[in-house]
């Protein structure tokens, strides 16, 4: 799926939190993708076109980022975030559906599932905030830039640039390969998070809400849930250290798999997507049920 494709095939669902943005393809049972910050639902293209097949695929942008629109005061919390997927999923119809997380997304992921078991086939995680590593340590810096207003000159700088944003000091260290992140999408990602005041501050009030008590909140729950979970880690990511892979695994008694991706780093569902397509696709049929 190119740029051109995204913006052709985006469409909006009317819930209480917003007008939520997503883009789908596919046919069949629902399988709901979670991006991560500072991205949108452009990151799970070539996952998706490789599972199409199979589900009817639906990348959705969260509130505070990419093209959602939600009101200056709305929540974008962890919390209100899952909170707004169950509003989703009543605004389509979904039904139960396959629900697929990444960074910050997967955190979200792991609230809706704690919250919302009945909703779900099955659970997928990759790299994201677990438990107390809600931001990791790595993050701390981009936080602190958020609260100064050095990251909205430096998405600018990286919009103007986007050779810089594939640099190890912006948006490439969340790549093994930073080729993947194309002009198009460093365009798509941080083209609507910059075209207003109002979206500037919602992004910078992303950024403000990591915070790990949402997620060890759910850690009880965590330990109750039987969906079955498919957990997929990048083992070179300087944010989410495998052990967090592991935690998952020993705390989700629905866990049945662990794959470990060497030398992939956080984003690697964009650059090394096969590694995501190959145990979904196995973990879905598995589960068909």
């Amino acid at each position: 799926m190119d740029e051109r494709t995204f913006h052709q095939r985006r469409r909006f669902a009317n819930t209480p939190s917003g007008r939520i943005a997503y883009v789908e393809q596919g046919k069949g049972p629902a399988a709901v993708f979670l991006h991560g910050v500072p991205l949108n639902g452009f990151h799970w293209r070539h996952v998706t076109d490789g599972v199409s097949d199979l589900r009817r695929t639906i990348a959705l942008d969260l509130m505070g980022l990419g093209y959602s629109d939600i009101a200056a005061d709305q929540d974008v919390s962890f919390r209100a975030q899952a909170k707004m997927l169950a509003e989703f999923c009543d605004a389509l119809d979904l039904g139960r559906i396959d629900l697929v997380g990444n960074d910050s997304g997967g955190a979200i992921a792991q609230i809706f599932a704690a919250e919302h078991p009945d909703r779900l086939r099955t659970l997928t995680l990759t790299n994201c905030d677990v438990d107390e590593n809600n931001p990791p340590d790595a993050v701390l810096p981009t936080i602190e830039a958020v609260r100064s207003g050095a990251l909205v000159e430096g998405a600018r700088f990286m919009l103007a640039n986007p050779e810089f944003a594939r640099a190890e000091t912006a948006l490439g260290v969340g790549y093994a390969d930073p080729s993947a992140l194309t002009d198009e999408a460093v365009r798509v990602y941080l083209e609507p998070l910059l075209s207003t005041p109002e979206r500037i501050e919602n992004m910078r009030r992303y950024w403000l809400s990591f915070d790990a008590a949402q997620t060890v909140a759910i850690r009880p729950a965590l330990r109750r849930l039987r969906v079955p979970t498919l957990v997929v880690w990048a083992l070179a990511d300087p944010f989410f250290d495998v052990r967090w892979a592991r935690w998952l695994a020993e705390t989700i008694p629905g866990v049945t798999r662990v794959v470990e991706v060497p030398e992939a780093k956080l984003f690697f569902p964009e650059d090394r997507p096969q590694a995501v397509i190959a145990p979904l696709r196995e973990h879905w049929q598995t589960n068909a049920a």
